[in-house]
């Protein structure tokens, strides 16, 4: 595997260019070609690579190292058979070689034979004193293979071997979070802590873990830590900022997010979170202006187009919020989200047909909310698609089987449709749930309610209401 190039081979790396740039044939020894093909391996130059591997081979035809990085090439290229029958030569020369099971680990691994690359890289771990890389390999196998557990030991492992490797830090607490022990990772986090007080990465690990467990004050701590422990922590003062929103702290919040911003360039999330803390605070043009300005900063951003159409609906400017929310549903085509919100704006506007597009999208792309199959069946219900409507009822009701507010709309589109047996049984089974939504019902339902039927029902609920 590619190794990070010390500074030694700067010198070789210099010359070699040079070679190629000449007719001229140098001579290196087969060290200085392994840290030649590492430095352009580790950055992507894998033509350089290809060239300095061959020209190493002629001059070490049995520099074992250097047929693995060959070897490590054809893995890298899909030849997988050329890089098998490689390795089987290699093996018969030096069995004991830990990266002739590593390559064969991760040809495994290309095949999707996961268990079988793990049991390779358990021979190679018996090989060698130092199985920093293997471990890595390790956890990023039983990633494949989605056993967190192991992979969380495996990269704990990693972190024991040298705990400056914040990859492997930040697969530890993944897998943490993905196992959902918010608490474990705590303690895990707390105790690298005890050894490594000034690492700002560990101490916004850890205000993200307290934040999750909705432990504002000791998030707020723990990005603190990080800010001491590393001034221009752009993470640690975002993070630190949406807890301050949280504790409704909105000016301190807007104060981090600006400094993330006097540290680097802006980002379109930052304008972001300062335009909804000057919209919590009541400053509505300070937050229009952050919340266009996100959109500019990154036109992409569809939270940015999302916040915009939240804040004109709330306006109640509808036709502002329908243009904005084009442009996320745009971005995003497939948010049901956007489409609920479409859905929302253009029933409040009176566009049904829009409406109804709008919520069936809503619906297909997993929003089943209650309010979602309401409002859906209300605009059919305008549209005087009363068999629409109950149709919608009737498959909301599946995902809401207890809920008294389907069950008042299908009696009341029933009884649109002059079905009042049905629309009689339904209320019945409403008032039987819930009798709250009695009193809208009979706004939205008047000539039903005023049937003698119905009269019985109401006369019957305000005696009891006595």
């Amino acid at each position: 595997m590619a190794l990070d190039a010390e500074e030694r081979p700067s010198q070789p790396i210099t010359k070699f260019e040079s070679m190629l740039k000449t007719d001229d044939v140098y001579f290196f020894d087969s060290e200085d070609f392994e840290d030649i093909i590492h430095h352009y391996l580790n950055n992507g130059k894998i033509a350089l690579a290809k060239k300095a591997i061959k020209i190493g081979l002629q001059q070490h035809p049995g520099a074992i190292e250097l047929k693995l990085l060959q070897i490590e090439v054809f893995v890298f290229e899909n030849k997988l058979e050329e890089a098998e029958n490689m390795l089987d030569d290699l093996q018969q020369l030096d069995h004991r070689n830990e990266e002739i099971y590593i390559q064969r680990a991760n040809i495994f691994s290309k095949k999707d034979d996961h268990i079988g690359a793990i049991n390779l890289l358990q021979k190679a771990l018996d090989l060698t004193d130092d199985g920093f890389d293997i471990y890595s390999l390790l956890g990023m196998e039983y990633l494949f293979m989605d056993d967190f557990e192991m992979a969380k030991k495996s990269f704990m492992k990693c972190v024991e071997f040298d705990d400056e490797d914040y990859s492997s830090l930040y697969n530890v607490i993944y897998c943490f979070e993905f196992l959902e022990d918010f608490d474990g990772a705590i303690v895990y986090l707390n105790d690298y802590l005890e050894e490594n007080p000034y690492s700002e990465v560990a101490w916004h690990q850890l205000g993200k873990q307290y934040f999750s467990k909705k432990m504002y004050k000791e998030a707020l701590s723990a990005f603190d830590f990080a800010i001491i422990s590393d001034d221009r922590f752009i993470g640690a003062y975002f993070e630190k900022g949406k807890v301050l929103e949280k504790l409704g702290l909105y000016n301190e919040a807007i104060d981090n997010y600006e400094t993330t911003i006097t540290i680097e360039d802006p980002t379109s999330h930052a304008y972001l979170r300062i335009g909804k803390c000057h919209e919590k605070l009541g400053n509505e043009e300070m937050a229009k202006y952050y919340f266009y300005h996100t959109v500019h900063e990154d036109p992409l951003l569809d939270k940015g187009w999302l916040a915009i159409t939240d804040f004109y609906y709330r306006l109640k400017n509808y036709d502002r919020a329908a243009y904005y929310i084009s442009k996320a549903i745009n971005i995003d085509s497939e948010n049901p989200v956007y489409w609920k919100k479409s859905g929302k704006i253009n029933a409040a506007i009176q566009r049904y047909d829009e409406a109804d597009f709008a919520f069936k999208q809503a619906v297909d792309f997993g929003n089943y909310e209650l309010d979602t199959w309401l409002l859906w069946a209300f605009v059919n219900e305008k549209n005087e698609n009363y068999e629409s409507a109950i149709a919608i009822l009737t498959q909301g009701k599946e995902f809401h089987p207890e809920e008294a507010d389907i069950l008042f709309a299908l009696s009341g589109n029933h009884s649109l449709l002059g079905d009042i047996k049905m629309a009689r049984d339904y209320v019945t089974e409403a008032l039987i749930l819930n009798s709250k939504g009695l009193e809208t019902f009979q706004i939205n339902y008047p000539k039903f309610c005023a049937t003698d039927w119905m009269q019985n029902i109401l006369e019957q609920y305000k005696n009891d209401s006595k």
